[in-house]
């Protein structure tokens, strides 16, 4: 039995109503089954007084539509398992100031009211006529990839790079006649669109084209300007209460960073403003945030020389489907493997905090006989990648080559933000005191300085002579501006927080093409990066070792609602970190054995890698034995233990704690695991939600002693007994039958 939206809207109130209506239809979920939404670009006419000509960029889940008469102008962003409408009002395609000019590409005017777009306003809008106008117009299933992905190692077994689906552009170019002809001749910008197969994911850049025989320069570009159905009808505002934003569009940048999660690194990309054009609003001072606005907040300011290529940053919008939490969390999921699939890449490593060679092969061998994949060098280790003498190189070339010899990768770390390095005037300078200092970490090193240019001139070096194929970026770059002008990269504040994170990006770009696995603390994804923090406090880990298990879980619980298990990193002090002593530690490994168990289990159950941190995995043959056979379970349910995640109980240390892996494409389908903090056994029913693991009325579940088949309530859930070891795990595996 094919599984339907239509059923699931009627079983799961959760869910909005308004998906019947389109999943009536037989429509499947794509979040289970997405393999026949593929992007197409769609001709048709519309106009009962004259024909106007609508190009439909849509995959069976979402349409975006231009009326293509006059001038190429958005008329409609419609959510087609919803049946929604989610555009109200036309723009420009898009925006720029270059040599100080505004310039609007494309769009129409004068539609009578924002609040709704009639299809007869349509054929009567009028072309601006000081908007620059089409050139020409490009489509096709070919979709370049933003960076080359090197795959050297284990990831999801579906991953797919770049992203299957269609592509559409609109190039523009001044108006005829006039003064902007004749001072932007040969200057051209393209609005790019690309739609994704089996996902409502839309991805929009501009590119600028200089072939004029001037320098131009590029003040401002606004990739996205929406005016999107309002997600409130709030009449008053009042102090410094938020209204809320429009729930149908999940919205994200390429140019994001100083935050673990979206809503933090998305702040200098994504703007809901308000649109006090829009006078039918019920809003009394016109103050609802109802206009999507896609640019920087800095620049980029930056000289387009002739026969240049300006590249903007890139949106990536994701319509929602749902209001209901795990739906959303894993459709934006959905959406980062889609867009960086590296993400999916989740080795297991050793973190060793010591340079000495002996320690390290010591390392390394244990890493290979525990099936561990990766050796990290860790802060506090003495690593200098900075050091760019022969000698150094030498000495890391012989011990990566010696852990490669034993199926290892070998890596390390670097700090590159929240210190201040010498001389002062290449840290960052503040434009409020003209001195270093006051940035996001305290100081940073301004990265078009001359110490900037040579720290990563040293790092490219480093990982080239010695073949290191991991790393840590300590820091990384948090969007620091820098008021100085430091030529030829950066000609001051304006251009600053542009010209660094092109800068950063470079780098993580050359990492991510020699396969090198990128350990960032901020959200670079899809710049390259593979994983960042989970989210946790550092402190912690100097907490007495059983309270650290129950964080260790509510982190992952909590760090999964915006991320992939893979997606983030956790932590296992086996060695003394931030204090704590002997009661925080678990060195000697032996003596702190069940504690072990849990923190392995802890992590791996939950599909995370944590940052194993001390200089050994094993100090007994009982303790190896112990670390291998964890990791031999994890590596057996490897694939769907990387999985999506289903909330089910947050751990708190006073009941049992749960969350439940899911993938309809593989045959395990669905793993449950179940913690036991108390210092008794538990045995418990559970409910276990099974919709999203495509099973449709029975399933096969597999225990650590046997098996047996069950039946699924109309609802799609299961009633599953579980018991659990006092301060234990168990789990259940459930597959096809």
């Amino acid at each position: 039995m094919r599984k339907h939206i239509s059923s699931l809207v009627q079983l799961l109130s959760a869910l909005p109503l308004c998906l019947v209506a389109s999943a009536a239809q037989g429509q499947a979920d794509w979040l289970i089954d997405g393999g026949d939404f593929k992007a197409k670009l769609v001709y048709g006419q519309s106009g009962k007084e004259a024909p106007v000509d609508r190009w439909h960029l849509e995959n069976g889940l979402v349409r975006r539509s231009w009326a293509m008469d006059l001038s190429p102008t958005c008329i409609a962003l419609d959510n087609l398992i919803t049946g929604e409408s989610l555009l109200r009002a036309v723009n420009p395609e898009a925006r720029l100031i270059i040599d100080g000019e505004s310039i609007s590409l494309g769009g129409m005017a004068g539609q009578p009211n924002r609040a709704f777009l009639l299809d007869s306003w349509v054929d009567r809008l009028q072309p601006d006529p000081a908007a620059w106008s089409l050139v020409s117009a490009d489509s096709g299933p070919e979709i370049s990839p933003r960076l080359d992905w090197n795959r050297v190692r284990h990831c999801a077994p579906d991953a797919v790079w770049p992203p299957q689906g269609n592509s559409l552009s609109f190039t523009f170019g001044p108006p005829a006649g006039g003064e902007s002809a004749e001072r932007f001749q040969g200057v051209t910008a393209t609005v790019h669109y690309a739609l994704y197969d089996g996902i409502p994911l839309f991805e929009k850049w501009v590119e600028v084209h200089n072939n004029s025989e001037r320098t131009i320069e590029i003040d401002r570009v606004t990739v996205e300007e929406l005016s999107v159905v309002e997600g409130s009808n709030w009449v008053e505002s009042r102090g410094s209460v938020k209204q809320p934003i429009p729930a149908g569009l999940h919205v994200e940048t390429n140019y994001a960073f100083g935050g673990f999660v979206p809503a933090n690194a998305m702040r200098q990309t994504v703007h809901w403003r308000t649109e006090p054009e829009f006078t039918s609003q019920v809003n009394y001072q016109k103050v609802t945030p109802c206009r999507l606005v896609v640019e920087p907040e800095w620049g980029p300011d930056i000289l387009l020389a002739p026969g240049g290529k300006f590249e903007s940053v890139r949106a990536f919008e994701l319509v929602m489907d749902s209001t209901e939490k795990e739906r959303r969390s894993l459709a934006r999921r959905r959406m980062i493997r889609t867009l960086a699939p590296w993400v999916t890449e989740n080795p297991l490593i050793l973190h060793v905090v010591s340079i000495d060679p002996q320690t390290v092969r010591t390392a390394i061998d244990q890493a290979a006989e525990c099936g561990f994949e990766m050796v990290s060098l860790s802060f506090g280790s003495g690593l200098s990648m900075e050091d760019d003498s022969k000698a150094n190189h030498a000495k890391f070339r012989e011990l990566a080559d010696y852990a490669a010899s034993k199926g290892i990768e070998l890596g390390g770390y670097s700090l590159l933000s929240s210190r201040r390095i010498q001389p002062d005037m290449d840290n960052c300078i503040n434009p409020e005191t003209g001195l270093p200092g006051g940035q996001t970490f305290g100081f940073a090193p301004a990265l078009a300085s001359d110490w900037g240019q040579a720290y990563f001139a040293k790092l490219r070096a480093f990982f080239e002579e010695t073949g290191f194929l991991q790393f840590t970026h300590d820091g990384s770059y948090p969007g620091d501006t820098d008021a100085a002008a430091r030529p030829p990269l950066q000609r001051g504040l304006d251009d600053s927080q542009w010209v660094q994170w092109n800068i950063i990006c470079d780098f993580y770009s050359f990492l991510r093409s020699r396969g090198v696995y990128l350990r960032v603390p901020d959200y670079y994804y899809f710049m390259g990066a593979n994983e960042c923090g989970m989210g946790y406090r550092e402190v912690n880990w100097s907490l007495p070792r059983a309270q650290q298990v129950i964080h260790t879980r509510q982190n992952i619980y909590d760090g999964t609602w915006t991320k992939t298990p893979s997606m983030g990193w956790m932590f296992v002090p086996l060695t003394q970190y931030h204090g704590g002593g002997a009661a925080a530690t678990i060195e000697p490994l032996d003596d702190h054995r069940d504690h072990y168990e849990r923190m392995l289990q802890s992590n791996l159950a939950l599909g995370v890698q944590a940052v194993y941190r001390g200089t050994r995995l094993f100090d007994t043959e009982a303790t190896r034995e112990l670390v291998q056979s964890n990791v031999a379970w994890f590596k057996e349910h490897r694939d769907i233990l990387e999985s999506d995640v289903i909330h089910g109980r947050r751990a708190d240390g006073r009941d049992i704690d749960w969350m439940l892996h899911v993938n309809p494409k593989l045959d395990e389908c669905a793993m449950l695991c179940v913690f036991n903090p108390l210092d008794h056994e538990v045995k418990k029913t559970l409910r276990v939600p099974l919709y999203y693991a495509g099973l449709d009325e029975r399933a096969v579940v597999v225990t650590q002693s046997g098996q047996f088949e069950i039946e699924l309530s109309r609802d799609w859930t299961a009633e599953l007994e579980v018991v659990i070891p006092a301060a234990g795990m168990t789990w259940l595996s459930i597959r096809r039958p």
